[in-house]
């Protein structure tokens, strides 16, 4: 028998994780069979199974893949010294999680959109009932949490940001940001990535009254 290629396997479970992510965009979670999956993909039970052991590891995969992309952008950005400023940095991330203007690098896409806000709304519904997966949420929560530390501790150090709050507190409202904006993008329609951009910049440029 012909030894399968990793390219071949990782192909696949691509061609898996795509399709799932499709359907629950769709139709929900709840909505969504594995039957309905098997159709999506266009795959056999045996060929699904062998990767994934049903919805709940499929959806599992999805949020562990898409929170290991944006905490490997603000990883990358917590290299340069100083960071890019808030407002670019977060412009740039929710480019590549939400596709707006540009390709989906670090998300999953369904009918020519990013389906990660449609996604995201429902895997904060799903961790009220599945235990399982409120702790692959908080774990990613917390590895994205610490990149953007980083980040903000770029800024104290290079003296663009006041050292005396702390990172961790800075960190929590910027990632609460992101996910509202990707929120708003679920629930009330696309908007461009220059709105975050131009609000965050707004809110950078305010000064003490005289």
């Amino acid at each position: 028998m012909a030894r399968v290629s990793q390219a071949h396997l990782d192909a696949r479970r691509r061609q898996i994780l795509d399709g799932a992510a499709r359907c629950f965009a769709r139709n929900g979670f709840h909505a969504t069979s594995m039957q309905d999956v098997l159709k999506e993909v266009d795959l056999s039970a045996g060929a699904v199974y062998r990767y994934f052991s049903g919805k709940d590891e499929l959806i599992a995969a999805i949020v562990t893949e898409v929170l290991g992309g944006i905490r490997e952008a603000f990883e990358e950005a917590a290299r340069q010294t100083p960071p890019p400023p808030p407002d670019v940095l977060v412009g740039s991330v929710m480019t590549q999680v939400l596709g707006l203007g540009g390709e989906v690098k670090h998300g999953l896409t369904w009918d020519g959109e990013a389906s990660f806000p449609r996604l995201m709304i429902q895997v904060w519904t799903e961790t009220l009932r599945d235990s399982e997966l409120s702790q692959v949420l908080r774990t990613g929560f917390v590895t994205v949490r610490a990149a953007w530390v980083k980040v903000v501790e770029g800024y104290q150090e290079a003296g663009v940001m006041r050292a005396d709050i702390p990172a961790d507190h800075v960190a929590r409202t910027m990632i609460a940001t992101a996910q509202g904006f990707a929120a708003q993008q679920a629930l009330f329609g696309s908007a461009p990535v220059e709105v975050i951009q131009d609000g965050l910049r707004g809110l950078m440029s305010m000064e003490s009254p005289r």
